[in-house]
């Protein structure tokens, strides 16, 4: 532990006496040397999740093969600019632009993965491709989509459902045309049969796109049952 540093000896003439002199500084206990460096710790950390980077974990397969379940993700929450959370350990302080971008650095690109603000439940957190932007018009055809009326580049698309099951009356097969309005992004999961996304409750607003995913930093098998259910292939992908 470092020590409190001892006063320098002055250069001027020594006074007379008047009063006590003053002493060493009293050194810290160690308890509060270990609170202190706790309580920072946990204030960076509180800024560094909520501002800049935040880890999420995979618990469905609406984005497989992409992302699996019990891949464990970093999340970029910087890349499209300085985004106000919903609330602050669950507060709010009146006045303040929750859930609000202060500034903006970069589009949302057609393409990204995206963390988001779930619209039917702000109480959690979604992970969906951005598939339209403001201005494009979203269909889907056979559970295929279609991008301003073409049949959309769709190298990502994962497909289990038959083409003889498809059916002209789900949202799944049969979607659209619709435009999305201005401020607003239409989603999907890579797992297009098996998502549940902007097809069944519609847009997502740009302010409540909480970060783009960024690398795989973990990810467990919960079905292996071998010594080490660990995906080490897949540990330090960049997520695309």
């Amino acid at each position: 532990m470092a020590q409190a540093v001892r006063p320098l000896k002055s250069a001027q003439t020594p006074q007379t006496s008047r009063g006590p002199a003053a002493g060493p500084e009293t050194p810290k206990s160690v308890a509060r040397e270990y609170a202190e460096a706790l309580i920072i710790a946990l204030v960076l950390a509180l800024f560094i999740r909520t501002f800049f980077i935040q880890a999420y974990k995979i618990p469905s397969g609406s984005m497989e093969p992409t992302l699996l379940i019990g891949d464990h993700i970093l999340v970029n929450k910087l890349i499209y600019g300085l985004r106000m959370p919903d609330s602050i350990l669950g507060l709010q302080i009146p006045g303040l632009p929750y859930g609000q971008y202060l500034f903006h650095l970069e589009p949302i690109h057609r393409g990204d993965v995206v963390v988001f603000v779930f619209p039917p439940d702000r109480t959690k957190d979604f992970i969906k491709r951005v598939i339209g932007l403001p201005g494009d018009t979203i269909q889907v055809r056979e559970g295929h989509p279609w991008l301003n009326g073409k049949p959309m580049d769709d190298p990502h698309g994962h497909f289990e459902v038959p083409d003889q099951e498809r059916s002209p009356i789900s949202p799944r097969d049969s979607f659209g045309p619709i435009q999305v309005p201005a401020g607003k992004i239409f989603v999907m999961g890579d797992n297009r049969d098996r998502s549940y996304d902007s097809r069944f409750w519609g847009f997502v607003d740009e302010n409540d796109v909480e970060g783009r995913a960024l690398i795989i930093y973990w990810s467990w098998d919960s079905d292996h049952y071998g010594l080490l259910p660990v995906r080490w292939s897949r540990i330090g992908m960049i997520v695309h």
